[in-house]
């Protein structure tokens, strides 16, 4: 019985050996054969050669006129990033207008220095203006915006009124101009300044009005009682009154008047101005 029981184990262990062997034998034969398919049915240099050239020539040839086109961009984009256009002032016209050059004008409308930054102001021409090359004709409006302004302030300060001039209308045309303020009512303006009277002096010695009055009472008052004997002994008090009342007055009356303001700007419509460019023009 043991015998039998050895002998059937010995089979079992036989034939699982000979099944697993069997097993690889046959994926090896299997994979082996597909291999040989591929091997037959296909040639990989004929792949890389067909991929290279066959797909390739197939391709139409780009169009000349997009070969230029595209050649021509490439070579704006490059110069614009590498060497980009210089920018060029316009020039509105064939004749020039140097800078330096002046012109009289008279004012549309008042000007004072109520007037905010940003407002408006126009002037134009009165007669012909004959210049070298060409001829501003009688009526051409300019102009101008305040550029700085404000109201007289403490220390005698007078108001202030900047106006720069921006444009000329010229045959229909509106030329951009730069140009300033050298003349104002008949009194030359220094660095485009319209000012109002700086009134410190003339406020100091108003001030100092009082003072003086008084002292001159005084004096007559020591006059009249050095006429009577019986007033001889009292005529100089009044005298040494009116003397220390015009020195106090005399000292504070500079430090009252720095805290009083100076006039107003006020031009009227019609006044003559000289306007001066900064930069060349154009004009037709």
């Amino acid at each position: 019985m043991k015998k039998d029981k050895n002998s059937l184990r010995i089979v079992t262990i036989t034939l699982f050996v000979l099944i697993c062997c069997t097993k690889h034998v046959c994926a090896f034969d299997l994979d082996m054969t597909v291999e040989d398919d591929i091997r037959k049915n296909y040639n990989s240099s004929k792949l890389v050669n067909d991929t290279k050239t066959e797909d390739y020539e197939t391709l139409p040839e780009l169009p000349q006129n997009l070969k230029n086109n595209s050649y021509e961009a490439k070579n704006n984009a490059k110069s614009s990033y590498t060497s980009p256009a210089p920018q060029v002032s316009p020039i509105y016209g064939n004749v020039k207008i140097s800078k330096g050059t002046s012109f009289n004008v008279v004012s549309t409308g008042k000007i004072s220095d109520w007037q905010t930054r940003g407002a408006k102001v126009k002037f134009k021409t009165n007669s012909i203006i004959n210049k070298r090359g060409y001829t501003i004709p009688s009526g051409t409006v300019f102009t101008g915006e305040i550029t700085e302004s404000h109201q007289p302030q403490i220390s005698c300060n007078g108001g202030l009124v900047v106006i720069r001039i921006r444009s000329m209308l010229y045959k229909g045309k509106t030329i951009p101009l730069n140009a300033y303020i050298t003349r104002a009512d008949d009194k030359m303006i220094f660095f485009n300044d319209i000012k109002g009277k700086r009134t410190y002096l003339k406020t100091v010695w108003k001030k100092g009005s009082w003072g003086r009055a008084l002292f001159n009472r005084m004096v007559k008052l020591t006059a009249n009682l050095g006429k009577d004997g019986s007033t001889l002994l009292s005529s100089p008090f009044p005298f040494l009154y009116g003397t220390l009342c015009l020195g106090a007055n005399t000292v504070i009356s500079p430090v009252t008047a720095f805290f009083q303001k100076g006039g107003h700007v006020s031009i009227p419509q019609g006044s003559r101005f000289r306007i001066k460019l900064l930069d060349d023009t154009y004009i037709d």
